[in-house]
C-alpha cells in the first residue's frame, strides 16, 4: 500500500509539472474569455447607449408644444370701478334778501317737505320799502281815479261848444298816463311782496337736510340771488332728495364698449361690507373727458330706506352682455412681428403661422375677429423663433398649467373680469 501510494507522487510527495501546465492554461484561458465577455459587453453598451444619446439628441432637437383651441366667447362681461353717489336732487339755499336770522326751524338731517319753512330773516329795510311803495301806489290809483272821472267830464262835452276837441284828447291821454303809471307802482309793489316772501327761507323739494350753516342773529345778504355774487353769500342751508340716488361712473375708454342702456351694477360702500346694491343704467356723457380720457357714466339706484347717503364712495361691479360668437385666445397664443399679430397652428407637425385679426382686449384673453376657427389646434405658447414649416412635437397638457381646469374654463365662460388696476396697460395690448 505504501509503495502504491508513492508511485503517484514526487520523490518528495510533489504534484507532477505536466498537472500543473495544465491548471494554470485552464485558469488563463478562462482570464481571456472574462475578458472578451466584458469586453464585448461593453461595446454593446456603449452602442446601446450611442443609439439612445442619438435618439434623445434628434428629439430634444424639435421643440416639444402644447396645444389649445379657440373658445367661445364670455356671456357676460364684468368691470369693477370707483364711484360716486349723489342724491337724486340736492340744492344749496341761498338768502334773496339781506338782513337778519331771525330764526331757524330745521336742523341737520331734519325730514321736510316742498315748501316747510326752515328759517326766517328779519329785513326792517324792506319793510319800510314795502309800506313806501303801498303808499306810492295809493297816491297813483287816487290820481288815476281823479283823471279817468275828468276824462269822462270832458268826453262828454265833446260835442258842445264849452270844450275843445284838443283838450278832450289832452285828459284822455293824461289818465292814460295816469293808468301807465299806476301799473309800474303795482309792479313795485309786487316786486316787494316777493321780496317779502323771500324772508322765508322754505325747503324746494321733499328730502333731507344736509347742512344748517346759520344761527340765529346771523346777519345774510341778498348775494345768492346773483350768480356773479355768490361769492360773497354763504350757502344757509343744504337739502337733499334721497329716495333715489345717482350713481356716477367715470369708465375708462378702455372700457366704454360695455356701455349701454343693458347694463347693470352691483355697489358696494365700506360702512356695509359684504353688501350689494343693484343699480341701473340712466345716462351717459357719450363723449370722453380729455384730461382723464373716461366717459361719466351715469347709474340708478332706489333707497327707499335711506341706507345711502350722498357724497359716498363705492365701487361698481358692472355687468354688461358679451359676445359669445365671437373666439377668444390667451393672450400667450398670439405672436407679435411686423407682418402683424400671428398664431400658430399645427398640421401634420408642423408650424403653419396664420395672420389673425384681434377685438376686444379682456386682460389675459383677447377676442380673435378672424384667421382661426374652433377646431383649430393652437400652439399655446409659441416661441419667437418658430418659423413657418418647423416640426414640432405635440406634448401632453398639464392641467392649471397650460391648460385651464374645467372649473376654471367654466368660470370664464360665465364672466371676464376686467380690473382697472392698469386699464392703459390692459387696453394696449
Amino acid at each position: 500500500m505504501n509503495h502504491s501510494s508513492e508511485q503517484g507522487h514526487g520523490p518528495h510527495g510533489q504534484e507532477p509539472k505536466g498537472g500543473s501546465a495544465m491548471r494554470n492554461r485552464l485558469i488563463l484561458l478562462a482570464v481571456v474569455a472574462v475578458a472578451i465577455v466584458l469586453a464585448a459587453w461593453g461595446i454593446i453598451e456603449r452602442g446601446v447607449h450611442y443609439h439612445s444619446l442619438s435618439g434623445v439628441t434628434e428629439e430634444a432637437a424639435i421643440p416639444p408644444v402644447t396645444l389649445i383651441s379657440p373658445q367661445d366667447g364670455p356671456k357676460t362681461r364684468q368691470v369693477d370701478l370707483p364711484a360716486n353717489l349723489a342724491a337724486w336732487y340736492e340744492a344749496p339755499i341761498y338768502a334773496q334778501v339781506s338782513g337778519y336770522v331771525k330764526m331757524w326751524y330745521k336742523d341737520y338731517g331734519a325730514h321736510v317737505k316742498r315748501g316747510d319753512v326752515l328759517a326766517e330773516i328779519s329785513t326792517p329795510s324792506i319793510d319800510a320799502q314795502f309800506e313806501a311803495a303801498k303808499a306810492h301806489y295809493n297816491v297813483i290809483l287816487a290820481r288815476y281815479n281823479l283823471a279817468v272821472i275828468t276824462t269822462q267830464r270832458w268826453t262828454a262835452l265833446k260835442g258842445t261848444q264849452a270844450v275843445s276837441r284838443q283838450e278832450v284828447d289832452v285828459q284822455a291821454a293824461n289818465a292814460a298816463a295816469q293808468k301807465a303809471e299806476l301799473e309800474a307802482a303795482e309792479h313795485e309793489v309786487e316786486r316787494f311782496q316777493a321780496l317779502e316772501d323771500f324772508k322765508k327761507i322754505v325747503a324746494p323739494f321733499d328730502g333731507i337736510v344736509t347742512s344748517r350753516l346759520v344761527n340765529v342773529g346771523d346777519y345774510v345778504n341778498a348775494g345768492g340771488g346773483n350768480v356773479n355774487s355768490r361769492g360773497t353769500a354763504s350757502e344757509l342751508f343744504s337739502v337733499a332728495d334721497v329716495h333715489r340716488m345717482r350713481v356716477f361712473v367715470s369708465v375708462p375708454q378702455d372700457f366704454a364698449s360695455v356701455i349701454s342702456p343693458k347694463i347693470t351694477a352691483d355697489l358696494s360702500v365700506p360702512q356695509y361690507p359684504g353688501r350689494r346694491f343693484r343699480a341701473t343704467f340712466l345716462a351717459t356723457a357719450n363723449a370722453f373727458n380729455a384730461a382723464t380720457r373716461t366717459v361719466t357714466t351715469e347709474l340708478t339706484i332706489g333707497n327707499e330706506d335711506n341706507l345711502l347717503w350722498p357724497n359716498s364712495y363705492a365701487t361698481a361691479y358692472i355687468s354688461a352682455p358679451g359676445n359669445p360668437d365671437i373666439l377668444i385666445l390667451p393672450e400667450s397664443a398670439i405672436i407679435f412681428r411686423a407682418q402683424g399679430m400671428q398664431v400658430a397652428k399645427v398640421i401634420n407637425g408642423h408650424v403653419h403661422l396664420v395672420n389673425v385679426t384681434v377685438g376686444i382686449n379682456f386682460g389675459t384673453t383677447v377676442q380673435i375677429l378672424s384667421g382661426v376657427t374652433k377646431n383649430d389646434q393652437l400652439i399655446a405658447n409659441p416661441t419667437a423663433d418658430l418659423l413657418e414649416g418647423d416640426e414640432v412635437r405635440v406634448v401632453p397638457t398639464t392641467p392649471g398649467y397650460n391648460v385651464p381646469t374645467k372649473a376654471q374654463q367654466e368660470e370664464d365662460q360665465k364672466s371676464v373680469r376686467l380690473h382697472d388696476a392698469n386699464p392703459g396697460e390692459a387696453g394696449s395690448r
